[in-house]
């Protein structure tokens, strides 16, 4: 379980990383923005709660005392998808949703990283 939780770490950091960029360059050039970006913002932020449920079963099957600081990273993550999707609606995100998402998924990886070195 304890591989599955590095494995799911990395994918969540990776697909978020992409995520971000893509935002962002759609951001710049509206032509790259559509389907295939949100699908990817979608599943990348979906990993935050997979990563956040494999690790919590980890830690409940092997009697592991997690750090406080690696749970606070942890489930900082999930705040964030919470909060990114509150303002995706709001009146003054209208035509920033791309910068809006890129930079949070960018945050995102940045917490999965951070939480890595813990």
């Amino acid at each position: 379980m304890g591989d599955l939780h590095n494995i799911t770490a990395w994918v969540l950091i990776a697909s978020n990383a992409l995520a971000g960029v893509w935002c962002l360059a759609a951001y710049q050039w509206r032509q790259l923005a559509g389907m295939p970006m949100w699908g990817l913002v979608i599943v990348a932020q979906a990993t935050t709660f997979v990563q956040a449920a494999v690790g919590a079963l980890w830690a409940n099957q092997a009697d592991i005392e997690i750090d406080d600081m690696h749970m606070l990273y942890g489930f900082s993550t999930l705040v964030a998808v919470a909060i990114l999707y509150s303002y995706r609606g709001s009146p003054f995100i209208k035509d920033k949703t791309t910068l809006l998402y890129g930079f949070g998924s960018l945050f995102i990886m940045g917490l999965g990283l951070r939480n890595l070195v813990l």
